[in-house]
């Protein structure tokens, strides 16, 4: 199957994955983008305004911006009346882990009643369209693979994987999943899930681990490490993210899940000691940027190894990943050190929530 669609509603629109989204949207589209994101410290939209103002051939009036709450269930059922979308994609999320532990009652309320206010909205918008309309309607729900909880040295996640989250912030998402399942099942509203890995790229907030590694280096700090740094993430470029995301879009069926990983099995420490490795050849220092590491306490409920088994999107989508891990952790690095002022400015804004 190949789905048409003309409005896009997406949520958290103006955060790391999903600005992405929304760029690449208006430059490879010619769909209206409704965003609709409440601007928390994650927020860039920013990354938005300069995109559209630096590309003259995009038109404006296909994009426009809704400030809103998804905890507040009139707004979101105003914002998708108005928006009339023919597919909502679901990324506004709080996502960092150790806030989760820190305050985990914040992510149960934004992440899980957020989501049960839009499944319950846009139910009711879809229940009003046309059968053609409501035939090519998707509810598109981006999930993680933290879900899935911890792997030991062997084996993948895949889209059977039994679902054990460790911390308040993977159980949030893991419960979304289940919801977004839920309402397919009992009220026939059109779905699909995607649980991804790690994600990297220019324009992510400097509380993720290569944004802050690079912060770090660039004002010689200490680098942290939790533990003794083995613990394994199975990493993907935004970009090969993003086009995953539109291939699923456009051919999925509704109630199937895919998992989308990069195929770049790293360690925490060897992903360090390459931004360091990196920063030692595009700005020389005294010594070595590797002598700023410094291993810290381990967080609580820390997962020692992610990885994905892309066989079925790529079986089923003909989609894998097309950056080299190496090549894509470079060109980012290139990009924060064009953009140091936005990176500190971010540091500074975040370690105030």
């Amino acid at each position: 199957m190949s789905r048409s669609f003309k409005n896009i509603l997406i949520t958290g629109g103006s955060g790391f994955i999903g600005g992405a989204l929304v760029r690449y949207f208006l430059e490879n589209t010619n769909c209206n983008i409704f965003n609709l994101d409440k601007l928390t410290y994650a927020s860039n939209p920013e990354s938005i305004n300069q995109f559209i103002d630096s590309n003259k051939s995009i038109d404006r009036n296909r994009y426009k911006f809704f400030k809103a709450d998804l905890n507040h269930f009139s707004s979101t059922k105003e914002i998708i009346s108005l928006s009339e979308p023919d597919i909502i994609m679901h990324l506004a999320a709080e996502s960092h882990v150790d806030r989760s532990i820190k305050n985990p009652s914040s992510f149960i309320s934004n992440n899980i009643c957020g989501t049960i206010n839009l499944l319950e909205s846009a139910t009711e918008y879809w229940k009003t369209l046309s059968y053609e309309k409501s035939s090519n309607f998707l509810f598109h729900y981006i999930s993680t693979d933290e879900v899935f909880g911890s792997l030991d040295e062997e084996g993948f996640f895949s889209e059977v994987s039994k679902y054990n989250p460790m911390s308040p912030y993977s159980a949030s998402k893991a419960s979304c999943d289940h919801l977004v399942r839920s309402w397919l099942n009992t009220y026939g509203l059109p779905s699909i899930i995607t649980n991804c890995s790690n994600n990297f790229g220019k324009w992510q907030i400097p509380e993720k681990l290569i944004p802050l590694t690079i912060y770090k280096c660039l004002n010689h700090q200490n680098i942290p490490i939790y533990g003794n740094g083995l613990n394994v993430r199975d990493w993907i470029y935004i970009d090969d993210h993003i086009e995953a995301l539109l291939i699923c879009v456009r051919n999925a069926k509704a109630g199937e899940t895919f998992c989308v990983g990069g195929n770049n099995q790293l360690s925490n420490i060897n992903v360090v000691k390459s931004i360091c490795e990196d920063l030692d050849q595009k700005i020389p220092w005294d010594k070595s940027h590797n002598s700023l590491i410094n291993y810290v306490k381990d967080r609580a409920g820390h997962d020692f190894r992610y990885a994905i088994d892309n066989a079925k999107i790529s079986k089923d989508l003909h989609w894998k990943p097309r950056y080299k891990f190496k090549n894509a952790l470079s060109s980012t690095i290139d990009w924060y050190l064009l953009n140091q002022n936005w990176l500190n400015e971010s540091f500074l804004r975040i370690n105030k929530f």
